[in-house]
């Protein structure tokens, strides 16, 4: 950069992805069950869902339930599963409140019929002047979402693709690509997370776990992120 170039600051992120990592091990440090760490983690999704609103964030991406957590025990597998239906019941009455489109992204059918079946009701009736939007990704895995684009594609006939038309066949059509991926909890890679969407996001990895998250850390990764030059390409 010369002298006479200042960095111009990113406006506020579009759309945010998170994921949402640490449930499990909050629970072990308190010494309590697994399952009351992802009930305390759906508490703080509500908490920022608030704080992108507040901010001007218009896209939330979270993942939810990758296609890897249906391996586990069967007792974790049904407690998520009524948590989903808490959240369904929660997430329709927030979205006719507030205006806002609800989209769930993954493979659905994996879902028991009556939560696939209120997660496609959901979506059918959003609102069309939506002001925010929350991606729920849910029996989401990138590669997963990849493969199924491209037999999507296939089976319509398609012969030649660009990036529109493949981005379409995905099970996140419409949605933005993430400005900011934060990830809680302490590691720091992606899981699978978004990986066509992902190129060109700001990366951001925090040790705290997600039911500890605060206002004061999510501002602070915004700040940071307004600051920081984004570079695309090498």
């Amino acid at each position: 950069m010369s002298e006479q170039e200042t960095p111009v600051p990113n406006p506020v992120p579009t759309c945010v992805g998170v994921i949402m990592d640490g449930n499990r091990r909050w629970a072990r440090t308190h010494g309590l069950p697994a399952l009351e760490g992802h009930r305390k983690g759906y508490a703080k999704l509500t908490e920022m869902m608030r704080w992108c609103e507040e901010a001007g964030v218009t896209h939330l991406v979270v993942y939810a339930l990758s296609t890897e957590n249906w391996n586990r025990s069967p007792e974790e597998v049904s407690y998520l599963m009524d948590l989903f239906r808490v959240m369904l019941d929660d997430l329709e009455k927030e979205r006719d409140q507030k205006k806002i489109a609800i989209h769930f992204a993954g493979d659905l059918s994996r879902f028991p019929h009556d939560i696939a079946s209120r997660m496609e009701e959901v979506h059918a009736t959003n609102p069309k002047d939506a002001e925010h939007h929350l991606w729920v990704a849910a029996s989401y895995g990138g590669k997963a979402e990849v493969l199924a684009g491209i037999n999507t594609l296939l089976a319509r006939g398609v012969t030649k693709v660009d990036e529109r038309t493949f981005c379409d066949a995905l099970w996140t059509a419409g949605m933005p690509d993430p400005d900011i991926i934060l990830r809680t909890g302490g590691e720091k890679r992606l899981s699978n997370f978004l990986m066509w969407h992902s190129g060109y996001s700001e990366l951001f990895f925090l040790d705290t776990k997600w039911p500890d998250l605060s206002k004061v850390e999510f501002d602070e990764v915004l700040k940071q992120f307004v600051n920081r030059k984004r570079n695309y390409g090498v």
